[in-house]
């Protein structure tokens, strides 16, 4: 494993059709994509294609701060993984695993230079971790 990447786990105790789904679609995109209640996505587009752009708005709900996040997908296998590759040129790769009636969701992602390590895995996980409570809660 590369020590510039950071992976990130969750269980969800959804289908694997429904997970992709709630992950990739921009009706569900907009209701998880944060890491707290005090952050929110305002939106977000999807072209689900090699080649295609992922773009989302990540904000402070009191307007502090905010930005987008944006990707070019390089490979999808539909219902199973996809890789992008961020603005910045780092990679990042989302695997969905079946489990029964649940899913593993691995996200690994090339660590950027300006945040400790730890900091964007903790952010990381919890966009994740908010995800998977709202999967399982829709």
């Amino acid at each position: 494993m590369d020590s510039n990447q950071i992976i990130i786990q969750s269980t969800i105790s959804a289908d694997t059709k429904k997970v992709w789904d709630y992950y990739t679609n921009p009706i569900h995109i907009i209701h998880w994509n944060f890491a707290s209640d005090d952050w929110q996505c305002p939106w977000a587009k999807n072209d689900l294609r090699v080649g295609g752009k992922y773009s989302a708005r990540m904000e402070a709900k009191d307007g502090s701060f905010g930005f987008e996040f944006e990707a070019i997908y390089d490979s999808i296998i539909d219902q199973k993984s996809f890789t992008y590759t961020m603005e910045d040129g780092r990679k990042a790769s989302v695997d969905l695993e079946p489990s029964g009636n649940k899913t593993q969701v691995t996200v690994s992602f090339d660590a950027e230079k300006e945040n400790p390590v730890e900091m964007q895995r903790g952010g990381w996980q919890a966009i994740l971790d908010n995800f998977k409570k709202y999967v399982e809660t829709n």
